[in-house]
């Protein structure tokens, strides 16, 4: 009896001793659940809660944008919804969004240029190939029966008729959208833009030739990006310096019009004055030479239109106008020979007296 009396309190200890881990085990779960609800309702859980929420409601916006805009183009044909997702994207109005398609793009761009995309590709499919491959031959070997086999589908997945021609729509739609920007742009039906493509194309033609692929994508990318943000965040600055260029470059375009026009104004009357001389002078010359054309050797007893014939008139007072002691007499008497000389026997005549002393009227009263 007196030995049964010690051994009594043992079942009390091992209830103790049981008991004990299962209020620590307790404190520790709650100590860790504790630990996570903190951390999960800590500023920081709930700031990116916040912002998983908002990427996620403007990648909804983004992929809601693909509408047809209401715009069209100078022709009249309607634009695609990939010109709204662009724009959508790269206006920065959802900002996250943008932002994270922004880096996404940059590390595909190394990813091409420092990864060989390629060649991993191959390895992950001689890989996967490979242990099933090995997996169908050590099952057959050992359970009479492929574990590829087992884990075959009773259907094998196709891809259905309408999102293939969702999907080919999408494609159509993307080379549609490319295809009528570049005519856009070609045929200037936004000056600005087709200067901007012009100092793009002309600036990559020079950076071509140190720079390679991937570096240029790299730079290209980065001012399809930052320039519309750096806009964004600065337009009302941007915008009142491009008004005032604009204003300069009017008024600096309406002076070189209106001395291209005095100039011309003044250039056209040199011309004329300078035409009125030489065609003054083209007359003076033809007028001279018609007035050298009369001929000396053939004269016409017939009046001419240029020469009218003389009247009766002006015939007879002609004729009046002159009297016969105008004109020398013949002489009468023949010149005899000797010695005296002809002027002698001239001035002994009567022709000769009478041409002396006055006429035939002396000789007649002689």
């Amino acid at each position: 009896m007196s030995d049964s009396a010690p051994q009594l309190p043992t079942p009390q200890a091992d209830h103790s001793e049981v008991t004990f881990p299962t209020t620590q085990s307790s404190a520790n779960g709650s100590t860790v659940q504790n630990a996570k609800d903190s951390v999960v309702n800590s500023p920081v859980a709930e700031n990116v809660k916040d912002q998983s929420a908002k990427t996620s409601n403007e990648f909804r916006n983004l992929a809601n944008a693909r509408t047809r805009p209401d715009e069209s183009a100078a022709t009249g044909q309607p634009l695609t919804h990939y010109h709204s997702l662009f724009y959508e994207l790269l206006s920065w109005e959802n900002p996250r969004a943008t932002a994270i398609s922004f880096v996404a793009s940059i590390l595909f761009i190394f990813a091409s240029r420092y990864l060989h995309i390629t060649r991993y590709l191959f390895k992950f499919l001689y890989f996967v190939l490979g242990v099933t491959a090995t997996a169908e031959i050590a099952g057959k070997l050992v359970f009479s029966q492929g574990l590829a086999t087992s884990f075959r589908p009773k259907k094998y997945y196709t891809i259905p008729r309408e999102s293939l021609e969702r999907v080919l729509e999408d494609v159509q739609e993307l080379i549609n959208f490319f295809v009528i920007e570049f005519q856009r742009v070609l045929f200037a039906e936004n000056l600005l833009h087709t200067i901007t493509a012009f100092t793009a194309c002309l600036i990559s033609y020079w950076l071509i030739k140190f720079l390679p692929l991937w570096g240029l994508s790299l730079i290209g990318t980065s001012v399809m990006y930052l320039v519309p943000l750096v806009y964004v965040n600065n337009k009302e600055v941007i915008d009142n310096q491009l008004q005032k260029a604009s204003e300069i470059a009017n008024s600096q375009a309406n002076q070189v019009k209106d001395l291209a026009g005095h100039h011309t104004a003044r250039a056209t009357e040199t011309v004329k004055a300078y035409a009125g001389d030489y065609s003054a002078k083209a007359q003076n010359y033809m007028g001279s030479s018609r007035g050298r054309q009369v001929s000396p050797t053939f004269t016409s007893n017939q009046p001419t239109k240029s020469t009218p014939a003389k009247s009766e008139a002006e015939s007879q007072s002609t004729q009046a106008s002159y009297q016969s002691s105008d004109f020398p007499h013949a002489p009468k008497q023949e010149p005899t020979a000797g010695s005296t000389p002809i002027s002698d026997q001239y001035r002994s005549s009567a022709f000769g007296g009478q041409a002396e002393t006055g006429g035939p009227e002396a000789v007649s009263s002689n």
